[in-house]
């Protein structure tokens, strides 16, 4: 029996909205059809939030998390509108999610995004996602292959040009493809349904094929090898085209939760899925290469850097939680401009790169009164603190996230001093947006019973590793009120990442306790 989500697409394309835009706008947000409003409008990267009732959310497609200060400009632009209401968030996936959008505003909206050459199209529900790679492609002087071409035909090709594309709107799920050219694992490898990795084959440089990678409520999977090698050049699109069409055709579609390229992976079996991907590329399916050059430690990019075109450096500043304002983007936008050729990146890590800084304009901008704020050098906690949306803005979430986020590295920090940085990730609910099984520490929004009362609690992940030897970790502890967090996550900073308790001082007189507010 078709679920609802089957049942919506059978009966009108996602896509179809797009000549609708007009009359949604005119006819207001209570009075669009339910089917349209919650579910379809996400094709289009419009999705409807319950919990801020006529505010919609905008998420854009920015492949490798590539922007211009012109696209920055116009986002704080259209996001300046919305006062109070309006903000914008960096995620996981080098994207970028923007609030307090008024469905009147939206056919306005997607005219300036496309006169920047942005666009929302196939950024939700059953398509693939936005395209992850190096945030340094191009600019790293180790860098082995430069992935921003591949990633743009990728684009073009799954989305038409920006247009929408049939072909590849009717998925049985969501599909996160990444490719990787360096030694690092920048975009997480193993958490994608189809990842490229760099690897010599006979001494030719390619890419090894990693597939089935996911995160779901009911399921966490690593992406598997496909014993498959491929070029960097066409290979790469012909081979995700096949392997798009095999899930869009033979994937299962009964049960949302068993829907992911993984399954049908694990119903025939990852010798034939190899030979029905095979059989649909008109060129061999390489084996292969016996190993890979993922061999450095995870980077996270924040600071300063020498880029491997001379005199020019990439400067990664910490955006806490990846949430970013009006004015932010504005004056991202502008400084990007002024001392770098107005390029800049997004990263996994819902931080931000500007590239293309020569030498002599660093002093000027470590002096720009923004770096206070998004500095390049944060404290251990907070550099590698990652957050989903949270309860704030999204119905899934069963805690408020970004808030608490912050507020418990800094009290954690007040009470301890840390040699290095430790990986935190919070995420709302099990769908795992912030991504707490690749962490240090993971942190899964949950609700508890205490004393016959329900509370805000958390799951607890231990033992995730990104970078080379990537593996994902796994729950630990179940259901702690989160008002009982931090004396946890203290003991286990001292017992496993070898933090010390400050001294007291008059300032700090005892251990701070967390105030969320």
């Amino acid at each position: 029996m078709a679920n609802k989500f089957e049942t919506v697409k059978a009966t009108k394309d996602g896509l179809a909205v797009q000549s609708e835009l007009e009359h949604f706008a005119a006819i207001g947000w209570e009075n669009i059809p339910e089917d349209d409003r919650d579910l379809r409008l996400k094709w289009l990267g419009i999705f409807f939030r319950p919990v801020t009732p006529g505010q919609f959310m905008l998420r854009l497609r920015i492949p490798h998390g590539i922007l211009t200060s012109d696209q920055l400009q116009t986002i704080g632009e259209i996001v300046q509108r919305y006062g109070d209401s309006g903000s914008g968030d960096i995620t996981t996936r080098q994207n970028l999610q923007i609030r307090g959008i008024r469905i009147e505003d939206i056919p306005a909206i997607f005219e300036r995004l496309q006169a920047c050459g942005l666009t929302t199209i196939q950024s939700g529900m059953d398509n693939v996602r936005n395209i992850t790679g190096s945030p340094v492609a191009g600019i790293e002087r180790d860098e082995l292959i430069d992935t921003r071409p591949l990633v743009a035909q990728l684009q073009a090709m799954i989305t038409n040009n920006g247009q929408g594309n049939s072909e590849f709107s009717n998925l049985p799920r969501k599909f996160n493809i990444a490719l990787e050219g360096g030694r690092d694992n920048s975009v997480h490898a193993e958490i994608n349904d189809i990842a490229f990795i760099p690897a010599y084959r006979q001494g030719i440089l390619g890419f090894n094929v990693l597939v089935g990678g996911f995160f779901s409520a009911r399921r966490c999977e690593a992406a598997v090898p496909l014993d498959a090698w491929v070029t960097p050049d066409q290979a790469v699109l012909d081979l995700c085209r096949a392997i798009l069409e095999l899930f869009r055709d033979h994937g299962p579609r009964t049960n949302r939760q068993k829907s992911r390229l993984m399954w049908l992976i694990d119903q025939w079996g990852l010798e034939k899925f190899r030979q029905e991907v095979a059989a649909k590329l008109t060129f061999p399916l390489l084996n292969a290469a016996p190993e890979d050059e993922i061999n450095w430690d995870k980077r996270d990019h924040l600071g300063v850097y020498p880029q491997k075109q001379p005199g020019l450096n990439y400067v990664g500043l910490h955006i806490p939680v990846g949430r970013l304002y009006a004015s932010d983007f504005l004056e991202l936008g502008r400084i990007a401009q002024t001392y770098g050729n107005g390029e800049v990146r997004l990263t996994v890590e819902q931080n931000f790169i500007l590239t293309h800084v020569p030498d002599a304009q660093l002093p000027g901008l470590l002096a720009e009164p923004i770096l206070k704020r998004f500095g390049i050098d944060p404290s251990p906690l907070q550099r590698s603190l990652v957050s989903c949306t949270g309860a704030q803005f999204c119905n899934f979430a069963l805690i408020e996230t970004k808030n608490r986020a912050l507020a418990m590295s800094a009290a954690l920090e007040a009470e301890l001093e840390l040699s290095r940085p430790v990986r935190i990730h919070w995420t709302g609910c099990p769908n795992s947006c912030g991504q707490p099984q690749v962490a240090d520490i993971g942190l899964m929004g949950t609700k508890v019973r205490r004393n016959g009362e329900t509370v805000d609690g958390v799951d607890l992940y231990l033992g995730g590793k990104v970078g080379k030897d990537a593996q994902l970790g796994t729950c630990v502890r179940k259901g702690i009120p989160c008002d009982e967090l931090q004396a946890i996550l203290t003991e286990l900073l001292i017992e496993r990442f070898q933090a010390r308790p400050r001294a007291p001082t008059a300032n700090n007189p005892s251990n701070p306790m967390l105030v969320l507010v």
